[in-house]
């Protein structure tokens, strides 16, 4: 069996706390956990997104 290096993540809103997107993540070459601006439909602006848990 082949074991997989990448992980499925989701990202969460930093303003309204919505979880919008689901993004695909290197375990091998990332160690901190992600952050991404981007757009929130419930927002309607960008915003900084973050890495759940």
């Amino acid at each position: 069996m082949v074991k997989s290096s990448s992980r499925k993540i989701i990202l969460v809103c930093e303003v309204c706390l919505a979880r919008n997107y689901f993004v695909n993540k290197s375990t091998l070459t990332q160690k901190q956990r992600l952050e991404i601006k981007k757009f929130c439909n419930s927002c309607n602006q960008h915003t900084l997104h973050k890495e759940t848990r």
